[in-house]
């Protein structure tokens, strides 16, 4: 088993910043890939950024590249999402997920562990 516990989300004015924490314990060496997902209300978990654990290779959604960073902390195991000029809709649930595949899973199928999840409100 993976565990995997996000922290960082908030409220925001239009044009902050937040960064995202995912940290991993248990068994990670199931994983090959964190990524992350957000579900805002009536709609689909929707893919937004990848990073491979083994040499950083990352990979993103169409929609952030440009405003979010995706990065790693292997001696730490945990994950980041730095997202900056935040927009309205934005506003989602986050989750981070942990993937046994390695070549940038983004369907949320792909994805064997979960974290609880973290709320991002971006104010107009």
């Amino acid at each position: 088993q993976v565990q995997l516990v996000e922290s960082g989300g908030g409220l925001v004015q239009a044009g902050g910043s937040l960064r995202l924490s995912c940290a991993a314990s248990g068994r990670t060496f199931n994983s090959n890939t964190m990524g992350w997902f957000r579900q805002a209300p009536g709609k689909e978990r929707e893919f937004v950024a990848v990073i491979r654990w083994s040499d950083g290779t990352i990979y993103y959604a169409e929609f952030v590249k440009g405003r979010f960073t995706i990065s790693r902390d292997n001696a730490k195991n945990t994950a980041y999402l730095q997202m900056n000029s935040l927009k309205p809709e934005d506003t989602a649930v986050y989750y981070c997920a942990a993937s046994a595949r390695y070549n940038y899973p983004r369907s949320p199928y792909e994805y064997g562990y979960w974290g609880q999840g973290t709320q991002v409100t971006v104010s107009s």
